[in-house]
């Protein structure tokens, strides 16, 4: 398993061909939490730096844990072409609307409905290793563009805080998100 402290060209060559990634993260105790992630959503700043622009969902564990515990581990995956799986570790924040840094960070990215935070991960660490475990598969499209997205379109700004209000204000462990602020 190679080990390197960022990331290389290769590398990144590979994370830009993927259209789904994993991400990771636990509170000091608790469940952990792995969510799949897809649509155009994520951005290599530099070798050692990765953003990607989070969606609302049913849940907002990622957030909730890095309050507690910055870790993040990003997993990506060759489905297709030669195996490949290679894991990016490091210390990550929550960037919200009301943040110095959102608008910085925001215009990396379409505008997409449903936009709730965006995680600034620094890389300490990436590994590879082979994947020859995983299936081959062929990639049919992205769903969010025809249902996730006008989901959230049709809610409007006032109905999305409303819908975060009663599914994104605590993980499953009842911590705090920080979506609306330091205490929520």
């Amino acid at each position: 398993m190679p080990v390197s402290s960022k990331l290389n060209a290769t590398l990144r060559a590979f994370i830009e061909r993927q259209p789904l990634f994993f991400v990771a993260t636990a509170a000091r105790d608790g469940r952990v939490n792995v969510s799949p992630k897809g649509l155009d959503s994520l951005r290599i700043l530099d070798d050692r730096r990765i953003v990607w622009l989070n969606l609302s969902g049913s849940g907002n564990e990622t957030a909730a844990h890095l309050r507690d515990t910055p870790r993040m581990t990003l997993m990506f995956a060759a489905f297709e072409d030669a195996p490949l799986i290679l894991r990016v570790y490091g210390q990550a924040r929550a960037v919200h609307a009301r943040d110095d840094a959102w608008r910085e960070h925001v215009e990396r990215f379409p505008e997409m409905a449903g936009s709730r935070q965006i995680f600034d991960l620094t890389i300490d660490l990436v590994q590879t290793s082979c994947g020859t475990g995983v299936p081959l598969m062929r990639f049919a499209g992205q769903r969010g563009p025809e249902e996730l997205l006008p989901f959230y379109e049709a809610m409007g700004a006032d109905g999305m805080r409303d819908y975060w209000r009663r599914k994104n204000l605590t993980s499953i462990d009842g911590r705090p998100t920080g979506l609306f602020g330091a205490d929520e």
